[in-house]
């Protein structure tokens, strides 16, 4: 029968009512009204959302809102100042609301550590307990079991001694033998279940019964794997191998600070007996937290060891400069570098001695990354050549063309002469002290003057075989091919001069040309090999980076397995981007390799910390000053090699003046991904992408962000946009334009006006909206707007020279017959970088 039944349901009033059905358990049912109430929508009122935006500031375009004497100009600069100010205040809440978030980020990482430090502690603690328990409960358990064992010999030896006991027993009364049989039996039964198998009692008793978990008998038992090793120290005692081994002793290298862990490592001890004696010294301090040298050196000692103090830097001695022995050398091919000012024709020389096309492959016919080749002539001889920018933001790059040479070749264009980088060509060349040959080039033009070349150089403290010096000299064009031979048979001769040899047993070590990030190898370094055989395989340490040979690539783009002295290669395995410049080196394992990198990187992050910090208040308040009084374009540079990605750095950063310049805030190689985006939204910068794109995920939060990105394939043009942005944020000059003069003849007061001047125009014409400067003896002793102008009793906005007319100042009313008043409008002029 249901609830329900003879009862009134129960109702609603409002709302859409309806019925639900309840079930109860024994079939019970019940049914109840329930009613479903609506939202409540909240429509504005019209007119509503726009009222707190009605007291902006008034339009420009009318002028019956505007406060008298103010001009078109003058209340657009106004707008512009309202404008800057809210957009200050609200850079500086952002920035307010960024620090705070990093204070409390800061508090939070503190107070984890706090409670991470807590956590451990409680944990050791807990862990000593547990062991003080576990110890007391065996030595528990073993009086009890050397208890039991007495009892059962003192049983056993009972009948023997007194055999007259049975019948003492078979005297005694049913009372008193009742409850020693039962106290026997449950002995014997404890006795069969603890010798069930095998016969040992410290094993495992089996399943855990409740009774025993109540009554607090047994406790925490032993684990199989701690029975199987004593029951193999019993065996090895047994054979009689329990002789005590004599504790070897270690030399510890000890650096200035370790991790508790790698110093248990070292000593070859157990981490736990590590921490535990660290305890005992008063300090805690877990696996992975650092101890001083000194610390460590007390704890090598307590072990029985020895401690050898080694420096930070000294993990890079394992990078020793090997001393090749005479008979190992043998002849290596030598490195010619291509040095020159921009279109002399570097690379097409290059190119008609390679009989390739290679000017053609870079964008706008300029060379923009290091380029290395191996040529081989027709008597044999195998060169290697290095191609080096010559536009003035490659300057790095030369510098270090000319540090792995061995010639230099310069190229001269015989219509052009000497120009800036063919000086700072000679300038590397001679800073690095190799050999040079001079090339002049273009010999094929009418307007070639070759002997103008050699003088030219003269200045430059080049002296030419021509000119009776010690620089030999040839004529050549890359078009015809004219002097080629000859240019070849002077590099030949010079090599041999030089007498260049190395040894390519020993491990490699090499010179970075260029480094790039390739979307499908990796990092990608081209090395030149300067000593030694780099082969596949081998582990190397490279800058702050390090690797594993996994391929090697020639100029030809062939896989080699190996790269002999003065061979260029494409290196693959890197774990990241090197700089361009940078020495590679063989090192024997993998953690020497990561242990040097990781040390230049730390030594790095120290110089560029030391590098940016003000150590005294006056430099923290020039800092600051130059900073505010300095506008800056932030940017995020992305290029396709490390090579490029500096040179357009040193070219940006030459770029402003003392009020503009240009900061770029990352530069790196490889594809703009969402990190570079994020930082570029943050500050507010564009992202320049040199021969680089931006990846899917890039683009589309670029264009959520608003983030501009920018691309380049030419050096010029980048740095034309740049500096035409950067002229963008100068400040524009005011120039002044006088427009005419008008001498005050007599000064009436007017009520409800002021002071009016009765003023005859001299010259030019007198404006309304202009800015006029009241001279008295020819001194300014006021400047600033007119209240009005008008012709006899009309208003109007300009009145011509020879007109008379009636002026009145802007809250100014010291006038006098004879004053002079001056009137000139002001202008804007755009300002540009030079």
């Amino acid at each position: 029968m249901s609830d329900t039944d003879g009862k009134k349901p129960l109702g609603l009033r409002g709302g859409n009512s309806g019925q639900v059905k309840q079930s109860f358990s024994h079939g019970r049912t019940k049914s109840v009204v329930v009613e479903t109430k609506r939202k409540r929508v909240v429509v504005p009122k019209p007119g509503a959302a726009g009222g707190s935006g009605t007291t902006s500031a008034p339009h420009l375009g009318d002028p019956s809102k505007r406060p008298a004497g103010i001009s078109d100009a003058e209340m657009e600069r106004r707008l512009r100042a309202v404008q800057a100010a809210k957009a200050r205040e609200a850079e500086d809440a952002a920035r307010r609301e960024r620090e705070e978030r990093e204070r409390e980020e800061e508090r939070q990482r503190r107070r984890d550590e706090i409670e991470a430090r807590e956590r451990e502690e409680r944990e050791r603690e807990e862990r000593a307990r547990l062991k003080a328990e576990e110890e007391e409960r065996e030595k528990a358990a073993e009086a009890e079991r050397g208890r039991r064992a007495a009892e059962k010999k003192k049983i056993a030896d009972a009948p023997a001694a007194t055999p007259e006991a049975p019948a003492a027993e078979r005297a005694m009364p049913k009372a008193a033998s009742g409850p020693r049989k039962v106290e026997r039996e449950r002995e014997a039964d404890r006795d069969s279940r603890g010798k069930g198998k095998g016969g040992d009692d410290s094993r495992r008793a089996g399943k855990l019964t409740l009774n025993e978990a109540l009554s607090g008998e047994g406790g925490r038992q032993r684990s199989l794997a701690a029975m199987k090793r004593k029951q193999e120290r019993a065996r090895q005692k047994a054979m009689g191998a329990n002789q005590s081994r004599e504790k070897q002793v270690r030399d510890v290298q000890l650096p200035e600070t370790i991790v508790v862990q790698e110093l248990a490592n070292r000593m070859a001890e157990r981490v736990a007996d590590v921490v535990k004696a660290l305890m005992k010294m008063g300090v805690m301090a877990t696996m992975n937290q650092t101890i001083d040298a000194d610390t460590a050196e007390l704890l090598i000692e307590e072990f029985g060891h020895r401690a050898l103090r080694v420096s930070d830097a000294d993990v890079e001695q394992v990078i020793d400069s090997v001393e090749d022995a005479p008979e190992d050398l043998v002849s290596r091919p030598p490195i010619i570098t291509i040095m020159g000012h921009v279109d002399h024709g570097k690379t097409s020389l290059l190119d008609a001695i390679r009989k390739t096309s290679v000017v053609s492959g870079e964008a706008g016919g300029i060379t923009q990354h290091i380029g290395a080749y191996q040529v081989k002539t027709d008597s044999g001889a195998v060169l290697t050549f290095l191609d080096t920018p010559g536009h003035a933001a490659f300057t790095s790059m030369r510098a270090r063309g000319a540090q792995v040479t061995d010639i230099v070749v310069l190229v001269v264009a015989a219509d052009d002469a000497v120009m800036p980088q063919t000086i700072e060509a000679i300038n590397h060349a001679k800073a690095a002290k190799v050999p040079m040959i001079v090339a002049i080039n273009k010999c094929d033009k009418p307007s070639a003057q070759p002997d103008k070349v050699r003088t030219d150089l003269l200045q430059h403290e080049i002296v030419v075989e021509k000119m009776s010096g010690d620089v030999q000299d040839v004529e050549v064009s890359a078009l015809t091919g004219k002097g080629l031979d000859e240019l070849l048979e002077a590099i030949a001769l010079q090599a041999e001069i030089l007498e260049l040899k190395a040894n390519p047993k020993r491990a490699a070590m090499g010179a970075v040309i260029e480094a790039k990030l390739d979307v499908g190898r990796g990092p990608v370094a081209t090395v030149l090999v300067q000593h030694g055989t780099l082969k596949q395989g081998d582990i190397f340490v490279v800058g702050e980076q390090w690797g594993k040979v996994r391929a090697l690539i020639n100029d030809k783009g062939d896989r080699v397995k190996e790269a002999g002295p003065s061979v260029p290669v494409e290196v693959l395995g890197l774990n990241g981007t090197p700089e361009a410049g940078d020495v590679l080196n063989v090192v024997e394992t993998e953690a020497q390799a990561r242990e040097i990198a990781h040390y230049r990187e730390q030594a790095a992050k120290d110089r560029r910390a030391a590098a940016g910090a003000a150590t005294t208040l006056e430099q923290l308040m020039a800092k600051a000053k130059a900073d505010q009084s300095v506008a800056e374009l932030p940017v995020v540079l992305k290029a396709d090699v490390q090579g490029s990605a500096e040179a357009i750095v040193q070219a940006l950063e030459k770029v402003g003046n003392d009020e503009v310049r240009v900061r770029v805030l990352h530069y790196g190689v490889g594809a703009i991904t969402e990190s570079d985006i994020g930082l570029a939204e943050a500050s507010g910068a564009p992202v320049i992408g040199f021969n680089v794109r931006a990846n899917a995920p890039a683009r589309n939060s670029a264009n959520q962000k608003g983030v501009e990105i920018r691309y380049y394939s030419v050096i010029y043009d980048l740095v034309d946009d740049v500096k035409a942005a950067a002229s963008g944020l100068l400040s524009a000059e005011i120039r002044e334009k006088f427009i005419g003069y008008a001498e005050i003849r007599e000064v009436f007061k007017v009520t409800g006006v002021g002071k009016v001047a009765g003023c005859l125009v001299t010259e030019g014409v007198a404006r309304r909206s202009a800015g006029v400067r009241l001279l008295r003896d020819n001194v300014v002793v006021h400047e600033g707007t007119l209240k009005t102008l008008k012709r006899f009793k009309d208003e109007v906005k300009e009145v011509q020279s020879g007109q008379e007319c009636g002026m009145a100042f802007e809250a100014y009313d010291d006038i006098r017959p004879g004053d002079i008043i001056e009137i000139f409008e002001r202008e804007e002029v755009e300002r540009k970088l030079s």
